[in-house]
C-alpha cells in the first residue's frame, strides 16, 4: 500500500541539525532533478519580482528570501517539518512505534522542492507550491511528472490523498488509484470541502498507519476505514464533533461526514 500525501505550506524550520542530503532520500537517482529545482529556486527566491514568480503575497518576503539559503539550512525529517490540518490530523508524533515504521514505509510526500519524499527523509523548510512555474524548468508539475512515471513502482493499492497541483506530478497504474474524496452530507445533500478535507484525509492516513493490515482490494481498504471511523471518535480541526462514512466511488473512497 502506498499513501500520497502533498506537503503542507506552513512548515517549521528546524533550529539546528545537518544541511540536506540528497543522496540520503528516497529515489537518490532523482538527485540531479532535485538539484536543478533547489538551483532555480535560490536563484529566483533573491529576485525583487520573487514574491511574484512564487505565487505568494508580499507580507511574506522574509519567508521566500529564506531560500536563498536552502542549501545551508539545517534539516529536520518531514514529519517534523510539514505542519498544518492534515499533518495535525495525522499527529505521527503520537503514533506507537509499529503505526510510525508504517508510516515511514507507506507514505510518500510530493513536494514541489524534492519530488516524493519519506517522512523519514531530513529536508529543509521551504517555500514552493506545486503550481509554481520556474523560469527555465517550466511548470513544477509537468516538471516531475516528466521523471517521475516509471520510478515508482506501488506493488499495491495506491490512496491518494494530494490535492489536484500534486496530483498532477505523478499519475498511479490504472486499477489501483484510489483518490480520497471528502464531502459534507447535509438535508440529503453533498458538498465537497476544503479545509476540512485535509483534516479527514490526515485521519484517513493515520487510520491507514495504526492498522497493521494491508488491503489489497478497495472493498476491503472501504471496510477498514469504516471500522476505523465507528470506532473512534472524530471531530473537526475545530474539535467539533462529526459522524463519518466511508463508500466506494467509481473508482474512489469517498469519506462523508455529517
Amino acid at each position: 500500500m502506498l499513501i500520497l500525501l502533498p506537503p503542507s505550506e506552513g512548515k517549521t524550520a528546524p533550529r539546528r541539525g545537518a544541511p540536506l542530503d540528497l543522496e540520503a532520500l528516497y529515489l537518490p537517482a532523482l538527485a540531479e532533478a532535485r538539484e536543478a529545482v533547489i538551483d532555480t529556486l535560490v536563484e529566483v527566491s533573491a529576485r525583487d519580482d520573487a514574491t511574484r514568480l512564487l505565487k505568494v503575497s508580499p507580507g511574506l518576503a522574509d519567508v521566500v528570501r529564506a531560500n536563498t539559503g536552502l542549501r545551508t539550512a539545517p534539516a529536520a525529517r518531514a514529519a517534523q517539518i510539514y505542519t498544518g490540518v492534515l499533518y495535525d490530523a495525522l499527529d505521527v508524533a503520537s503514533l506507537d512505534s509499529a503505526a510510525r515504521r508504517r508510516a515511514a514505509r507507506r507514505i510518500l510526500v510530493f513536494s514541489a522542492l524534492l519530488g516524493p519524499i519519506r517522512l523519514t527523509d531530513r529536508i529543509p523548510a521551504y517555500r514552493l507550491s506545486g503550481s509554481v512555474t520556474l523560469p527555465g524548468l517550466g511548470p513544477l508539475a509537468s516538471y516531475w511528472r516528466s521523471r517521475l512515471q516509471d520510478a515508482i513502482d506501488p506493488r499495491g493499492l495506491v490512496i491518494d490523498c494530494r490535492s489536484s497541483a500534486y496530483a498532477a506530478m505523478w499519475q498511479p497504474p490504472s486499477g489501483r488509484h484510489l483518490p480520497v474524496r471528502v464531502f459534507r452530507e447535509a438535508g440529503g445533500e453533498r458538498t465537497v470541502v476544503s479545509h476540512m478535507a485535509k483534516h479527514t484525509r490526515g485521519l484517513v492516513a493515520r487510520a491507514l498507519c495504526e492498522d497493521a493490515a494491508d488491503p489489497r482490494r478497495p472493498g476491503d481498504l472501504v471496510e477498514l476505514l469504516g471500522a476505523y471511523f465507528a470506532s473512534h471518535e472524530v471531530a473537526t480541526a475545530a474539535g467539533a464533533p462529526v459522524d463519518v462514512r466511508v463508500e466506494l466511488g467509481e473508482g474512489t473512497v469517498d469519506v462523508i461526514t455529517s
